[in-house]
């Protein structure tokens, strides 16, 4: 099985997995499309930031740069600079007047906010194109023991253009990254919702992964026998650390059910916000009145002549390179062979 990477992906499709099947590749896609008609309707939304302590640089809460010694040396003098020992290691520890004049002698720097405005596209996104109250619901999560949450409240598209995100300010930052707690919090928080939207940005490893694909496989069966109205977790992974290995576990999690709750993606690789619908498309929903899909001898391998569905199925030589879908005057390449 494999899945076309982000930036190979044709920007006009979602998901693209390719399967061998016999002497065949099965392709399956989705068309990228926002819910439209039913499908748009009843959806409450929330974006979660993950705030463990390895967080803290990209929320611009931690200094980069390098204080010389002669420098350091008269900040101890002055009192500014102490020593801690933790399991061994001596660490040091700059007072507020030793941070401000290295700011201002150029010595360090703040580190770059980056998740303030890929939040705020998120949450302005999702409270203006989809949620049902125009407010999109924002909490920080991994606080304290990895296990809190700091709800921040619900913010309209207007609204998180001003909005501060640089991390908790009522909990701690987190000694642990887990993840079920903020998931049960949306859950249980719109459990009368008809549909949910959660996302969730982290920068690495969880450390409750078994317990966020129990919890998962429980909220699948749940859906499939009507216990639990239908909601779609997205994983969006920021920085250098991001254990995708995690990320793709939870992406193709086996729930025993034909109910898929979690998707991931790389935040650098985002082309665009709608990418976050890649999986909420439905065999049933029609895009266009036809459709067809052509291998790269420029035969027919599928027609659609009662409609064109968001989610596509088909077959195609084993050898192929490439396919192309034709919508309208339009034809859309995609890219199935990886040398």
């Amino acid at each position: 099985d494999f899945l076309v990477p982000s930036n190979k992906t044709a920007k006009e499709l979602g998901k693209v997995e390719i399967r061998k099947a016999n002497e065949k590749l099965r392709v399956q896609a989705t068309i990228l499309i926002e819910p439209e008609g039913q499908n748009a309707e009843g959806w409450q939304t929330g974006v979660a930031l993950d705030a463990s302590i390895s967080m803290k640089p990209f929320f611009g809460r931690m200094f980069e740069g390098e204080i010389p010694k002669n420098v350091e040396k008269v900040y101890e003098e002055k009192g500014w600079l102490s020593w801690h020992n933790k399991d061994g290691v001596k660490f040091r520890n700059y007072s507020s007047e030793a941070q401000k004049d290295a700011i201002e002698k150029g010595y360090i720097r703040n580190t770059q906010n980056i998740v303030e405005p890929l939040a705020r596209d998120f949450i302005a996104y999702l409270a203006g194109s989809l949620d049902a109250d125009g407010g999109t619901t924002i909490i920080y999560w991994a606080c304290n023991d990895g296990d809190s949450i700091e709800v921040l409240g619900d913010f309209t598209e207007e609204q998180c253009k001003e909005l501060k995100l640089q991390g908790p300010a009522k909990e701690r930052f987190g000694s642990q990254t887990k993840l079920k707690n903020a998931m049960k919090y949306f859950v249980e928080l719109f459990k009368t919702a008809k549909r949910g939207m959660y996302i969730f940005i982290t920068d690495g490893k969880l450390d409750d992964l078994e317990d966020v694909k129990k919890y998962t496989i429980e909220l699948a069966k749940g859906i499939e026998n009507g216990s639990q109205n239908f909601i779609k977790c997205v994983l969006i992974g920021v920085g250098d650390k991001i254990d995708e290995e995690q990320m793709e576990q939870l992406d193709n999690l086996d729930t025993g059910t034909e109910v898929d709750i979690w998707d991931h993606k790389i935040a650098k690789e985002l082309r665009s916000l709608s990418e976050i619908f890649a999986e909420v498309a439905s065999e049933n929903q029609i895009i266009a009145s036809t459709g067809t899909i052509y291998d790269e001898n420029g035969q027919i391998v599928k027609k659609y002549t009662d409609g064109l569905p968001s989610k596509i199925d088909f077959l195609l030589p084993a050898n192929s390179k490439w396919f192309e879908l034709e919508v309208g005057k339009k034809r859309i390449r995609q890219q199935v062979l990886f040398s």
